[in-house]
């Protein structure tokens, strides 16, 4: 089957989906409240050090001050902002003159000083109460390059596997790149032409030095360049030859995708499709189902199996289970074919939902050594697919498997669900603002069809003070254009994710 991208676009909200040979693999969402802010650049004021910690808080102007670790802070600040390197030809200002980066060994107190202002790139978000972390080890990503201003480093992706390829890209990218900066070539660049990386390194290097100048007079803090939304990242960084079709449901954003299409990858053009059907595009391709079930924290296998996905503060814990299966020979079989089917499906959890940091899987105690590493090797082959990077310890004779999962954004427990008030807290449900957007998707998607002069939305009234918070301007652009009045009647008991649209 096809391996296609699904994006469903609305006022309130964007949404992605990959899908590889049918199957949901990866989700994105991204509320317009709520933008993403890795890849952003700020001109910041540090504001505390903290020696103890090898870090010092920035404020960049956002809500809550990020965080600078030593290990990514470039050294000598002093030459950070005064000795720029001039290019020859045209004096404008290109990168940083004999950068260097700092090491865990410097402490930070020696290079950073409160009141100090730093260029920074927000390098992760705001996770679980905590501040964005950030990196003076600025990097502007193109659809094949990735322009590295303040490190001299060539890089080609591991993805590329061709040994003759990542040599020609090596070769290409050493001969055009500009003294004491960086590039990487993306997976997109396999059998890209040297002028089409050329003219891209150009544009990236504009970029970079319009950052420069604003940087000269913007005020501290303040924000010098603004990384690509939810849509544009995914068609720089997903829609490549690997995928078949990019299939989206708003025509503004079909012609915005389709203009950086044609300005970057022309021949992918043809690959791009806008949805007209009658049925939304996430319940035409089957997503909202999987996007509930990846809320849940049962997973059935196959063989009657089922693993429990369970997220703590510190760390997520995953438990396999054999369940209604019972084998046919003996019981280490039947528990390493357990295993062995819970793996390809814990890989597929871990992209599906996003789940980052710490993760502890509990499989089911092998007694044979051999087995445990058929299972242990199993996980590091099914994790090759996972774009985020991972780090697997051998498992232990208890079934333990300890892993790291690179943490980039949010999961989709925590931006999708919330503590449940009905039980103290103790377990989790939809959140109100999941739920809202809900309501409105469903409003939107129904009040074409059918008729009547009044649409009636009977709520919970917690759910109805953030619908009114967050979708008011939505609902009054859904009662001019369907000149139909949408009235929410409160009741307090409905639970909070339950609601009744009434016609």
């Amino acid at each position: 089957m096809a391996n296609e991208l699904i994006i469903n676009v609305s006022p309130f909200e964007s949404r992605v989906a990959l899908l590889e040979n049918g199957n949901v693999v990866e989700l994105y969402i991204e509320r317009e409240a709520e933008s993403s802010l890795i890849g952003n650049i700020y001109k910041g004021r540090v504001i505390k050090v903290l020696p103890g910690m090898g870090a010092a808080f920035v404020d960049v102007g956002l809500e809550r001050s990020a965080f600078l670790y030593v290990a990514d802070v470039v050294d000598h600040y002093d030459d950070f902002y005064t000795e720029w390197r001039k290019d020859d030809h045209s004096g404008n200002l290109l990168s940083l003159a004999s950068p260097c980066v700092c090491s865990h060994s410097v402490p930070i107190e020696d290079i950073l000083q409160e009141g100090q202002e730093v260029l920074v790139q927000v390098a992760k978000p705001p996770l679980c109460g905590k501040g964005a972390r950030l990196t003076s080890h600025i990097t502007l990503p193109g659809r094949n390059l990735v322009l590295m201003p303040t490190v001299n480093h060539v890089g080609v992706s591991r993805r590329i596997a061709d040994e003759g390829e990542r040599q020609r890209l090596k070769e290409a990218l050493a001969a055009i790149k500009p003294p004491d900066c960086g590039l990487i070539a993306r997976t997109a660049s396999e059998g890209v032409q040297v002028d089409k990386l050329q003219d891209e390194l150009e544009f990236l290097l504009q970029i970079w030095k319009n950052i420069l100048r604003k940087k000269e007079t913007a005020p501290t803090p303040s924000l010098l360049h603004r990384e690509l939304d939810i849509v544009l990242r995914v068609v720089r960084d997903l829609f490549t030859k690997e995928v078949d079709r990019l299939i989206v449901d708003d025509m503004d954003t079909h012609a915005k995708i389709l203009s950086f299409v044609e300005s970057f990858q022309p021949w992918m053009k043809m690959n791009l499709e806008l949805y007209q059907g009658p049925e939304p595009l996430f319940e035409y391709y089957d997503i909202e189902i999987e996007l509930q079930r990846a809320l849940g924290k049962k997973v059935w296998l196959k063989s009657g199996g089922y693993i429990i996905i369970e997220p703590t503060e510190a760390l997520v814990v995953i438990d396999v289970n054999t369940g209604r299966y019972v084998g046919k020979h003996n019981l280490e079989e039947t528990i390493l074919k357990t295993n062995l089917e819970a793996v390809k499906e814990i890989a597929y959890q871990l992209r599906l939902r996003n789940i980052g940091g710490l993760i502890v899987i509990d499989f089911i105690d092998m007694e044979k050594e051999a087995n445990r590493d058929k299972v242990y090797n199993a996980l590091k082959e099914a994790l090759k697919k996972d774009r985020a990077k991972t780090s697997i310890l051998k498992m232990s004779e208890l079934g333990l498997i300890e892993m790291t999962r690179q943490r980039s954004r949010e999961s989709l427990h925590h931006m999708l669900t919330e503590p449940c008030p009905y039980c103290d807290q103790k377990g989790f449900i939809r959140s109100r603002t999941s739920v809202a957007f809900e309501i409105l998707r469903e409003l939107t998607a129904t009040l074409t069809s059918l008729g009547g002069e009044q649409v009636t939305v009977e709520l919970h009234p917690e759910l109805a003070n953030v619908l009114l918070d967050l979708g008011s301007a939505v609902l009054e652009q859904l009662e001019k254009a369907h000149q139909r009045k949408i009235v929410l009647v409160n009741n307090p008991n409905f639970h909070w994710e339950k609601y009744a649209i009434i016609y």
